[in-house]
């Protein structure tokens, strides 16, 4: 099958993102660390957000993925810096509707991360895909100032460790 120029074009920014991930790192300030692991496929990230009032200053990740998983954890941070909590909350959400198929009219929103709605053909990489969100949504939900959520992304009934 051959890739429409579109279709093209949609896979070099991924490939561009996975090869080069924007916010890959650490933070020295953060104020929120999550790590969450696909045990599916091994992928782990450890995400860092610094926030000031409610306000996303700063995302840092580090860990093992596949390209989408990589790579989505580059776009997410590139679409949430400068948001508030809230906001990027409502990200995560029409992410999640976006790889899953549904047709998300503020796709725009998401920034380069639009490009993964063709994870919706391939469900074995949703969980791939929203490694680095379902993370953020954990920092999110997160309700001390210096928390360390740990979380298995495998099974959303499986216990979550929170710790100062």
């Amino acid at each position: 099958m051959a890739l429409t120029k579109l279709d093209n074009l949609y896979r070099q920014v991924i490939l561009d993102h996975s090869s080069h991930p924007h916010h890959r790192g650490t933070l020295d300030d953060s104020t929120y660390k999550v790590e969450l692991n696909n045990p599916t496929c091994g992928d782990v990230i450890h995400l860092e957000l610094a926030v000031e009032g409610d306000t996303i200053k700063d995302i840092a990740f580090t860990g093992e993925g596949c390209s989408i998983s990589t790579a989505s954890a580059s776009m997410m941070g590139d679409a949430i810096i400068g948001k508030t909590l809230a906001e990027a909350g409502e990200l995560s959400g029409l992410f999640s509707e976006l790889v899953q198929g549904n047709d998300i009219p503020q796709s725009d929103r998401l920034g380069d991360a639009s490009m993964l709605g063709g994870v919706a053909k391939f469900p074995a990489r949703i969980k791939c895909a929203t490694l680095a969100w379902k993370a953020l949504e954990k920092a999110i939900a997160a309700d001390s100032t210096q928390a360390s959520v740990s979380h298995s992304h495998a099974n959303e009934s499986d216990t979550e460790e929170t710790s100062e």
